[in-house]
């Protein structure tokens, strides 16, 4: 338990400490999110697209998620072609730690913390996240369904000034077997005013342990 709260607080003095601007996790894809946990290695190709607010365009991106037991770690690289601009090469990582919930218990929460860094025309774009996230395990027979909701904090750090943002999202993780799908929203409040919201899909490929979770 100790480690991994080392872990999360690693992550969120790494976001602390780096030039960012505005955006999601990685800039262009909703902050993904599993309350649940487990264990075991999954691989995902996720894809996002973000508003006017957000920059426009598209974002593809490859991740791979180690799960072991309460605690979950995840690496991402991806590649954004924002509206107008050329492409980005981008990449961030995540650790979750389940604080409530289990193979027995149908309701999960857990403390998420992450960043997300990009670079273009020599300037690096570095996103934090604090969050804490729930979610529920539907009871159906040979599906997996859990729809979750992760509100927290985004923080940004440009130069000498540091902004503090909320930030929510939600979505739905389904799984048939090994292979499953997800989608999720995401919102974030703007220091310049109004908002900007994510939307992401994506499909994913577990391997579990035969004992469960």
């Amino acid at each position: 338990m100790k480690r991994a709260l080392l872990v999360l607080a690693g992550l969120a003095a790494a976001a602390l400490g780096t030039p960012a601007r505005a955006g999601a996790q990685i800039p262009g894809m909703p902050v993904w999110n599993s309350p649940k946990g487990g264990l075991g290695l999954t691989i995902a190709a996720d894809f996002g697209w973000p508003d006017s607010s957000g920059g426009d365009g598209t974002t593809y991106a490859g991740r791979v998620v180690f799960g072991m037991s309460a605690l979950t770690l995840s690496g991402t690289v991806g590649s954004r072609t924002p509206e107008g601009a050329g492409s980005v090469t981008e990449y961030g990582g995540t650790a979750a730690l389940r604080l409530i919930g289990g193979s027995l218990m149908p309701v999960s929460v857990n403390l998420q913390g992450g960043f997300g860094s990009a670079s273009q025309s020599s300037v690096t774009t570095t996103r934090g996240t604090l969050a804490l996230g729930f979610a529920i395990d539907l009871p159906t027979p040979g599906v997996t369904v859990e729809p979750w909701i992760a509100p927290g904090l985004r923080l940004t750090h440009v130069g000498s000034e540091t902004d503090t943002q909320f930030g929510v999202a939600g979505g739905l993780t389904i799984g048939l077997g090994m292979l499953g799908i997800h989608a999720a929203m995401y919102y974030e409040k703007l220091a310049s005013g109004g908002h900007t919201t994510t939307l992401g899909i994506g499909a994913h490929l577990a391997f579990r342990p035969a004992f469960g979770l």
